[in-house]
C-alpha cells in the first residue's frame, strides 16, 4: 500500500509510474467503496485512499470560475412605457431650437440692462451650465485684450479636466493683441512681443508652487478654491484686480461646506466690495434657496429643469424594479414600498424582476441586482469597488463577440497601466480585458486618468466607482447603478444623490439615461425619506465651530480692503452671513473675532481706531493658513528656531506635513517599527517634539489616544504629523509610492495625495518664513520642497526636472551613466528604452506581440523624455550665455 502523500511531494517519475499501472483507483475524500464494488474487482478490498490537495498559495484564486448574471424579466410592458415628464420626448423630438427672436436675449435694448450681469444659474447635471460659463468667459477675454477670467472649481481633478477641455475650445481662436493700435516699435527694440499674445491662454492653478502667478501669465485661469482666493488676495494687494472681468463659481451648493466651501463666500464678498465691474456667475445643479443667493450677489436668476438627455429613474428593492422617473412616479413607488404592504401588491407593481441567482456570490439581492443590471448594459452595447468590478468581470468573460479593435485597445490600456511607476494593479489586471474597471481615491492620479479616458472612449464598458466620482470628474454613463445610498456608514445627502443620478445619459450618444437605486431591506424607510427629501438650504459657513469669520476679517485687513470698524461692517454687510442672521448676532461674532485676532497677535488697533495686520498676520495670509492653524505653526516654528535638528531630515519634513488633516489613521504597529529604526537624529526630533516612545508602544498594543482637552488635541496632532513625516522621508529617499503604500498599509492614491498636499503646504511654509524674515529657514525648507517634488535625493534634482523622470526612474538613469540633463538630451531615444524597462517596478514576461507593444509605449515615453531634456538643456545653455 502506498504511503499517503500530498500533491507537492510526488515526483515526476512516481507520477508516470502510477499512470502506467493497469488499474485506477478513485481517490475522493470521504468516499467509501461498497461491498459490490469489492466483489466485482476480484481482489482484496483495499483501504480507501485519501488524497490531500495541497496547493501553492500563488495558485489559489488565479483562475476563478465564470459567473452567470441573473436574467431580468419584464413584468408589465405597459408600465415601462408609461408617460412621464420626459418620456414623451422619446416619441416626439421636442428639443429646444435656436431662435432669432431678439426679445429673448437679456441684451435686448428695450430692457435697458447693463452688459455685465451677475448670474445665478441652476440646471440639472448635463443641462449645459458649463457651456454657458465657457461662452461668458470667452466673451470677456476676446472683447478686451486686458480682461482676465477665473473659473473656480472644487477639486483638482475637475481643474485638470477643464483645462484640457478649454485649451481644445480656444485652439485657433485669435484676438486683437495688446498694443496693436499703438505706434510700431522701432527696429532694434529690446523687448520682443510674445508669440502667443494674440491667443487665449488657459492656465490651471492647483497645489503648491514657488512662482507667484500674475495676470500676465494667463487669460483664463482655472483654479481650486484655495488658489482662486490667493490670486484675488494678491491682485487686490498689488492693485491689479481691475483686470479681472469675470469669475465663475461652479458647484455653488458647496458654499456652506464646513471644510472648504466658505472660501467661495470670501472670494465673492471681496469682489462685491470692490468698485470696478466684474461679472460673477454662480452655477449648480442642486440649489434650493436660490432667491437668497440672488440677493447676496445682486444677480439675476436663471433656473431650468431641462435636460438634453432625459433620465428614467428606478428603485430596486428585493430583486424588484419600480419606476420612479418623475416626481409623481417617485411618490407612487415610495407609497407602494411601505413595510405593511403585501408581497403580492409589490409584485404586481414591479415593472421588471431580477431573477434569483444560483451562485453563492450573488445571494445578496442587492449585489445580484447590481451585477445583473451592469452586465445587461455592457452586453447591450452600452458603455458603463474592486469587489464589484471582479464579480462583474467574471460575468462578462465571453469576449468572442467583441470588435477586435476594442480588444486591441484594452491591451494597450493594460500596457499603459503596466508602464506606470506603480505597476499594474492585480485587480485591474483581472478585469480590464473584460471591459470592467474601478475608480476611487486609492488609485494614483495617472491610473485614474487612464481609466477615465478609456471609459469615456468606450474601451471600458462598466466602471465601479465610489460616491466621490459624482462630483470629482465628469464621466456620464448610459446607466448609473447605485449599490446603496450610503457613503461609509452614513446616508448620502440629497445633493450628492442628485449629483450621482445626474451622471446618467450621455449627450450625443444616448437618447435617454437610466438610474437604478438599489435598496436593502433595512434601509428601505431611510432611502424613501432620502428620495423625498428637499435639497438643503444654503447658508453661510463663516459662523461654524471653526470660526471661519476670523480668517475673513484677517484677510480683508491684511490686503487693506478694510482698515476701520466702519469698513469692516461694510464688508460684513456684503456677506451671505448678513442675509441669513440677525444683525445683533452678526455684530457679536465680529466683535469677538476681532478681539481674538488681536489677542493672537495677528492685527493691531491704533489710537485712532485703524486696523493693521502685524507681521505674523501678513505671514498667515500669505501662506493661506487659517488663524488657528497659523498660531500653531508659529509656535512650532519658534520652537524649531531655538533648537532645529539639522543633522537629519525628520525635523524639516515634519514642518511640511499639513496641520489641518485630522482624518489621518495611524497604523501604530508601523509607527513603532519605524520609530525603532530611527537614528539618533530622528530620536532627538521625537524628544524635541514631546513624543514618547512609551506612548507609541502603548498604542501599538491597542491603547487609545485621548483627544479631550485642547492640550491632548494638540499632542495628537503632533503624533499624526510625525507619522506623515515618516512617509515623506521614504518618498524623499526614492522609495516608490506603491512600496510606501504597502509599508504603512495606506492606499497608494492616499500616499500620492499626501505628497501633492505637502508640496502645496511646503510652498506656504516658505512664504510664511519669508514674511517673518526667517531667510535661513526659508532656504532649508525650499531645498527640501524641491526634494519632495522630485521624490529623490539632492544629487538627482536636476534630472528630476525632466518629464517622466522622478524618484526611482531618475536613480536608474543616474546609475546607467546619464547623470546630467545634457547626457539625456544627446541620447538616442532607443538607448533610453532598456533603462525605462529596468526602472519598472515589476518585471513581467510578455508574449512576443505584447512585448512589442510594450516597447513601443516605452519608446514613445523615451521620446518625450528626450524632448523635455533638450528643452531644459537649451534653457541652461542660454543662462550660461547671459551670465558670461
Amino acid at each position: 500500500m502506498e504511503p499517503q502523500r500530498g500533491v507537492l511531494h510526488k515526483t515526476t517519475l512516481e507520477s508516470m509510474t502510477l499512470q502506467q499501472k493497469s488499474f485506477h483507483t478513485t481517490t475522493l475524500a470521504g468516499y467509501k467503496r461498497t461491498h459490490g464494488d469489492a466483489a466485482d474487482s476480484g481482489q482484496q478490498p483495499a483501504a480507501p485512499k485519501r488524497l490531500n490537495q495541497f496547493q501553492k498559495a500563488s495558485a489559489l484564486g488565479k483562475e476563478l470560475p465564470e459567473l452567470t448574471a441573473s436574467i431580468i424579466t419584464t413584468v408589465d410592458t405597459d408600465a415601462t412605457a408609461s408617460t412621464s415628464e420626459y418620456s414623451q420626448r422619446r416619441a416626439i423630438s421636442a428639443t429646444p431650437r435656436s431662435t432669432a427672436d431678439r426679445s429673448l436675449s437679456l441684451s435686448f435694448p428695450r430692457y435697458g440692462l447693463p452688459d455685465a450681469l451677475n448670474l445665478v444659474y441652476t440646471a440639472p447635471t448635463g443641462g449645459g451650465k458649463s457651456l454657458v460659463a465657457d461662452i461668458l468667459m470667452l466673451k470677456r477675454v476676446i472683447e478686451d485684450p486686458n480682461a482676465k477670467a477665473l473659473l473656480v472649481l472644487p477639486y483638482v481633478a475637475l481643474v485638470q479636466e477643464k483645462v484640457r477641455w478649454l485649451r481644445n475650445v480656444v485652439q485657433g481662436i485669435k484676438r486683437q493683441p495688446l498694443g496693436k493700435d499703438l505706434p510700431e516699435e522701432k527696429d532694434g527694440s529690446l523687448w520682443q512681443r510674445r508669440p502667443d499674445e494674440d491667443t487665449v491662454r488657459v492656465i490651471g492653478f492647483f497645489g503648491g508652487g514657488k512662482v507667484r502667478a500674475t495676470w500676465s501669465d494667463f487669460d483664463i485661469g482655472v483654479c481650486t478654491f484655495e488658489k482662486a482666493n490667493t490670486l484675488i488676495n494678491n491682485a487686490i494687494g498689488d492693485c491689479t484686480i481691475t483686470k479681472l472681468r469675470a469669475v465663475v463659481l461652479d458647484e455653488l451648493h458647496m458654499l456652506d461646506d464646513d471644510h472648504r466651501g466658505y472660501l467661495m463666500e470670501l472670494i465673492a464678498t471681496k469682489l462685491l466690495s470692490l468698485e470696478h465691474e466684474v461679472q460673477i456667475i454662480g452655477m449648480s445643479a442642486t440649489l434650493q434657496n436660490i432667491d437668497l443667493l440672488s440677493r447676496w450677489l445682486n444677480a439675476h436668476i436663471y433656473s431650468t429643469f431641462y435636460r438634453p438627455v432625459p433620465i428614467e429613474e428606478h428603485l430596486v428593492h428585493e430583486g424588484k424594479i419600480y419606476t420612479a422617473s418623475s416626481t409623481i412616479g417617485l411618490l407612487k413607488a415610495a407609497s407602494q414600498l411601505v413595510p405593511d404592504s403585501s408581497a403580492r401588491q409589490l409584485q404586481n407593481n414591479a415593472v421588471r424582476i431580477v431573477q434569483p441567482s444560483l451562485h453563492k456570490e450573488f445571494k445578496d439581492p442587492v449585489l445580484n441586482a447590481v451585477v445583473a443590471l451592469a452586465t445587461e448594459t455592457a452586453k447591450s452595447g452600452y458603455e458603463g469597488c474592486e469587489n464589484d468590478a471582479r464579480l462583474i468581470s467574471r460575468a462578462l468573460r465571453d469576449t468572442s463577440q467583441l470588435d477586435p479593435t476594442i480588444i486591441e485597445k484594452r491591451l494597450d490600456l493594460l500596457a499603459d497601466l503596466r508602464s506606470l511607476s506603480t505597476g499594474l494593479d492585480p485587480c485591474l489586471a483581472d478585469t480590464v480585458m473584460f471591459g470592467v474597471a474601478f475608480h476611487h481615491a486609492g488609485l494614483t492620479t495617472e491610473e485614474r486618468d487612464l481609466i477615465a479616458s478609456a471609459y469615456d472612449g468606450g474601451v471600458l464598458k462598466v466602471l465601479a466607482a465610489t460616491c466621490s466620482l459624482a462630483a470629482g470628474i465628469n464621466l456620464p454613463a448610459r446607466r448609473v447603478i447605485l449599490h446603496n445610498a450610503r457613503m461609509g456608514r452614513e446616508l448620502v445627502g440629497p445633493s450628492m444623490l442628485r449629483q450621482m443620478r445626474g451622471r446618467a445619459g450621455r449627450k450625443g450618444k444616448d437618447e435617454i439615461g437610466e438610474t437604478y437605486l438599489c435598496c436593502r431591506k433595512d434601509d428601505l424607510q431611510a432611502v424613501i425619506e432620502l428620495m423625498h427629501a428637499e435639497l438643503p438650504q444654503i447658508s453661510s459657513g463663516l459662523t461654524t465651530d471653526r470660526h471661519r469669520i476670523q480668517r475673513a476679517l484677517l484677510e480683508v485687513i491684511a490686503i487693506r480692503l478694510a482698515n476701520s470698524r466702519d469698513s469692516v461692517d461694510d464688508y460684513i454687510q456684503k456677506t451671505i452671513l448678513s442675509l441669513s442672521m440677525e444683525p445683533d448676532v452678526v455684530r457679536t461674532h465680529v466683535d469677538s473675532s476681532l478681539r481674538d485676532l488681536s489677542e493672537m497677535g495677528f492685527i493691531h488697533f491704533d489710537e485712532s481706531g485703524l486696523y493693521t495686520a502685524t507681521q505674523l498676520g501678513n505671514a498667515v495670509v500669505a501662506s493661506s493658513l487659517e488663524p488657528e492653524d497659523g498660531a500653531f505653526v508659529h509656535r512650532e516654528m519658534q520652537r524649531a528656531l531655538q533648537a532645529f535638528v539639522m543633522d537629519g531630515e525628520m525635523h524639516v519634513l515634519y514642518m511640511f506635513t499639513p496641520v489641518q488633516d485630522s482624518s489621518v489613521i495611524i497604523n501604530w504597529k508601523a509607527f513603532r517599527s519605524e520609530m525603532e529604526g530611527l537614528d539618533e537624529s530622528g530620536l532627538r526630533v521625537m524628544t524635541f517634539l514631546g513624543l514618547k516612545p512609551t506612548q507609541v508602544n502603548k498604542m501599538a498594543q491597542g491603547g487609545t489616544l485621548k483627544e479631550t482637552t485642547p492640550q491632548e488635541k494638540e499632542t495628537a496632532r503632533i503624533y499624526r504629523r510625525f507619522y506623515l513625516a515618516l512617509q515623506l522621508r521614504d518618498l524623499c529617499n526614492e522609495m516608490p509610492i506603491h512600496a510606501v503604500s504597502r509599508k504603512y498599509d495606506t492606499p497608494r492614491g492616499a500616499v500620492q495625495t499626501l505628497s501633492q498636499t505637502c508640496q502645496g503646504f511646503a510652498a506656504g511654509m516658505v512664504k510664511f518664513c519669508e514674511q517673518m524674515s526667517w531667510g535661513a529657514m526659508a532656504a532649508v525648507l525650499d531645498h527640501f520642497s524641491d526634494r519632495l517634488n522630485a521624490g529623490a535625493k539632492s544629487d538627482l534634482l536636476a534630472l528630476a526636472k525632466i518629464t517622466f523622470v522622478k524618484s526611482r526612474t531618475a536613480r536608474v538613469f543616474y546609475e546607467n551613466g546619464f547623470k546630467t540633463v545634457a547626457a539625456i538630451a544627446n541620447a538616442d531615444p532607443k538607448e533610453l528604452v532598456p533603462i525605462l524597462i529596468q526602472a519598472q517596478p515589476s518585471k513581467v514576461r510578455l508574449k512576443s506581440k505584447d512585448e512589442k507593444k510594450y516597447e513601443e509605449k516605452l519608446l514613445a515615453k523615451a521620446k518625450v523624455i528626450a524632448d523635455s531634456a533638450n528643452r531644459l538643456w537649451q534653457i541652461e545653455m542660454q543662462q550660461q550665455v547671459y551670465e558670461e
